[in-house]
């Protein structure tokens, strides 16, 4: 399957001093979008900010950048990121509440929302560590304690409800998954019925409460997860690098971007459109071609939903559900 890239350059955690490469106005937030996609990514992860550089949660602000991004990449899929802003608010770095997030399912112009599933620990502080940090905002004399308290409220009265709502707007849920148990409570839900669509997902390797960085646990990952998913990898810093090596050559994707890393495998700057090119140039190595947008768009299933339990179990490669009484193995006949 050709190479699907994610870029997420909008760098929610950081501020635009800290990195010339985090755009600030809509002006410059709409370039980045069109940068990223002449280098080669299919898919932008949203975030948005004011005009003054401040993460932004007004749904009036992201319609106005789907707009004008929608007119500038009418091609490239629109990922809004499900938490909208994790900016530090004062003394505390949080998700906004329930309701406020469920206001993305009414979002124009888009194509996809992340959606988590289980609620976790996020302390992005884990796996960054004070030399990765250092000479930014996340790296400045208390701000440990802002950030390694953070954690992703993401019961089932919200999971469940959030997505009745993307599907009533036909608007895909994308999966932010950060271990197999989440992996499985998806299962769950396509089981019962309460999610019926294609799954489109992300191995999410941040740690502070998500996976970490062993191999072991993105390889039991990628075997856990259904042969009709397309599955992309997540990591945080440096790690980026090895784990996207290993997901390009296994045949998943990837993700990149200024939101997830400032820098290349030796510790220099490194922009979102240079981390596009690096994973292109990877997969060119590796003799795997990286999709066009109308491909990831085909590969995707943009638009696409399903009617009934057992038409996902079968377009997503995973065995029937288990009839009453039944023994041994369900198998599709």
């Amino acid at each position: 399957e050709n190479l699907l890239i994610t870029a997420a350059p909008y760098g929610p955690g950081f501020v635009p001093e800290d990195f010339s490469d985090i755009p600030r106005t809509l002006k410059e937030q709409v370039q980045k979008a069109v940068d990223c996609y002449n280098a080669g990514a299919q898919i932008l992860h949203i975030h948005v900010r004011e005009e003054d550089g401040k993460p932004s949660k007004r749904m009036s602000r992201f319609n106005e950048f789907l707009a004008a991004v929608r007119a500038a990449v009418p091609k490239m899929i629109l990922q809004v990121g499900g938490s909208i802003s994790f900016a530090p608010d004062g003394d505390t770095a949080r998700w906004p509440n329930l309701d406020t997030r469920h206001l993305l399912a009414e979002l124009e112009n888009v194509d996809q929302v992340t959606i988590a599933i289980g609620t976790s620990g996020m302390n992005l502080l884990d796996l960054i560590s004070p030399e990765d940090r250092a000479g930014t905002s996340m790296g400045q004399p208390g701000s440990q304690e802002t950030w390694e308290n953070m954690y992703v409220e993401a019961g089932p009265n919200f999971y469940v409800e959030h997505l009745k709502r993307l599907r009533k707007n036909n608007i895909q849920p994308y999966f932010m998954l950060g271990y197999i148990h989440q992996l499985e409570t998806v299962e769950t839900l396509i089981r019962e019925g309460l999610y019926m669509g294609p799954l489109n997902l992300t191995y999410v390797a941040i740690g502070g409460g998500a996976a970490g960085r062993h191999p072991s646990d993105l390889m039991e990952f990628v075997l856990r997860t259904p042969d009709g998913a397309v599955l992309t990898n997540e990591s945080i810093m440096r790690t980026m690098h090895p784990t996207n090596a290993i997901s390009i050559a296994l045949g998943n994707h990837v993700r990149v971007g200024n939101e997830d890393n400032l820098y290349t495998p030796r510790k220099e700057l490194m922009t979102t459109v240079q981390q596009i090119e690096w994973c292109a140039n990877i997969a060119n190595q590796l003799g795997r071609d990286v999709a066009s947008a109308d491909e990831a768009r085909a590969i995707y299933k943009i638009g696409t939903t399903y009617d009934s339990v057992e038409e996902t179990l079968r377009e997503l490669g995973m065995p029937p559900n288990r009839r009453p009484g039944q023994r041994g193995c369900p198998v599709r006949r």
